[in-house]
């Protein structure tokens, strides 16, 4: 019982997202699947998924059976989707060492139109980037010996990029979005650049290879747009500060619906600083820009919190957060019953 809950709420918490369900998706919401074995999985690193899961094959056939159950009752449609692997050879990757339909059908929300379900479909059909790492150490080709700034981590042995097929391609380095995704689209064949980072333990996108001639494509496509282009960000960037303005105004205003007694200079300042754009305070959230009741509150509670308690005094000398919110609770209460009148 406790696996059938854990498998419903995770699942009916990707349909509301995505309006679809995979399985792998669902193991990596249930902390089954790390994105970090996940792409060793994709990139044909480990012999079949099974390898990388950290629960038996039974449970995740146990957890399968359960999610198709589910998506039956829901009245989902089942769609068999392709997995290409992300290497040279783009060979299907493998689930289990039994059967493998339930890993690869995806369950898609009912009433989406077909262009929509289409797109859908397509975009999880789609083969990963192929990928190609900045080495950062010394290394040689398991082809020809040779070495270079650059490989691709095949499962065979790491290759260069003359032995990959790839040294035909030009680098792009990422910063500008719009360039990039038009050289992509242009070129036949492309792969992403990324860099492994020490420090953050993690991988970080360089940019990345495309045919010359795509790439000059793009460039001259970008710069016959370009002015066009700089007007309409000039016109997004107007029209998200006026929204900012009107909905810190209503906020506010909201503020002192809720709590009267609340200083209407209080309140103002309140909803400045939870609704700056790009903050990802409560104010930002879809909740807090439809002026829900209780994500306005928790606005007003985070700054009775920082401004009029000793919570950050506390923070600052080593008091872990949970016990240092239960001492000033009630000083939190007593101030919002006070503003509340």
């Amino acid at each position: 019982m406790r696996l059938e809950n854990r498998v419903r709420t995770a699942a009916s918490a990707l349909l509301a997202k995505r309006k679809f369900v995979a399985p792998l998706d669902l193991f990596t919401t249930m902390g089954w699947l790390p994105d970090k074995q996940l792409d060793r999985w994709r990139r044909g690193q480990v012999d079949h998924l099974g390898v990388v899961l950290a629960v038996t094959p039974d449970k995740a056939r146990e957890a399968l059976d359960v999610l198709r159950r589910w998506a039956e009752s829901e009245g989902l449609a089942a769609t068999e989707v392709e997995y290409p692997a992300a290497t040279l050879d783009r060979r299907p990757l493998r689930f289990d060492t039994g059967p493998e339909t339930a890993y690869r059908t995806h369950w898609m929300a009912v009433g989406l139109s077909e262009t929509r379900r289409r797109s859908l479909v397509e975009r999880q059909n789609k083969a990963p980037d192929l990928v190609v790492d900045v080495a950062t150490a010394d290394w040689s080709c398991t082809e020809c010996r040779g070495t270079g700034d650059l490989f691709v981590a095949d499962p065979g042995g790491p290759l260069c990029l003359v032995c990959a097929d790839l040294d035909h391609l030009v680098f792009l380095g990422a910063g500008d979005a719009t360039l990039t995704r038009r050289a992509k689209k242009a070129s036949g064949l492309s792969a992403v650049v990324r860099r492994f980072e020490k420090s953050r333990k993690r991988y970080q996108r360089k940019g990345i290879l495309v045919e010359e001639a795509a790439l000059e494509e793009a460039e001259d496509s970008c710069l016959a747009d370009e002015d066009v282009r700089l007007r309409r960000r000039e016109r997004d960037r107007e029209r998200r500060a006026d929204w900012d303005v009107d909905f810190q105004a209503a906020l506010a205003e909201e503020i002192l619906r809720l709590f009267p007694r609340c200083p209407a200079e209080r309140a103002e300042a309140i909803a400045v600083h939870a609704g700056t754009r790009g903050s990802g305070r409560v104010g930002r959230s879809a909740a807090g820009r439809a002026l829900d009741e209780r994500k306005t509150t928790l606005a007003v509670i985070a700054s009775l919190r920082h401004e009029d308690t000793d919570y950050d005094r506390m923070l600052m000398s080593g008091v872990d957060r949970a016990v240092a919110r239960e001492r000033i609770r009630a000083d939190v209460d007593r101030l919002l019953a006070d503003w509340r009148g």
